[in-house]
């Protein structure tokens, strides 16, 4: 297996809601089959699928989905990006779980969980800067050049 992941797939109550939900934070859909909502991202694909067709999908029932402790992770430039999200999010309707604070660790975020609950945390890490032009995101930074 190589190390790297595809495709996010959250399990949704209302696709078109959720859709909504992202668009309102400035995302854009891609073209994809019936039955998904996708937003392409660096690398990866997040995908938004009706709660109940994941399950039989999958072939267990809704309540054996289960909630994992899990969060998503988006990584900004500053801590005003981080407070300026956060307040976006809040505005479309995300719930915020912890408003944007100062990290043990040196950096700055908050959570929020979207309207089906999905944890998002919104985080500036001063050791891991983004890639200059795209953002791209690496453990520890891209370093020099």
């Amino acid at each position: 297996m190589e190390q790297r992941i595809s495709l996010i797939t959250l399990g949704v109550r209302d696709l078109e809601g959720a859709a909504a939900f992202y668009e309102a934070l400035g995302w854009v859909r891609t073209e994809g089959p019936g039955g998904v909502i996708a937003f392409d991202l660096l690398g990866q694909t997040l995908g938004l699928f009706g709660l109940d067709a994941l399950a039989e999908d999958i072939g267990l029932p809704v309540d054996e989905l289960g909630r994992g402790a899990l969060t998503l992770a988006h990584n900004l430039r500053s801590k005003a990006e981080v407070d300026a999200l956060m307040s976006r999010a809040e505005a479309v309707g995300a719930r915020i779980l912890k408003v944007p604070q100062e990290v043990f660790w040196g950096g700055y975020h908050g959570y929020f969980a979207d309207p089906d609950g999905h944890i998002w945390e919104i985080a500036y890490n001063p050791f891991s800067p983004l890639r200059a032009g795209d953002g791209a995101f690496r453990w520890q930074g891209y370093g020099e050049g």
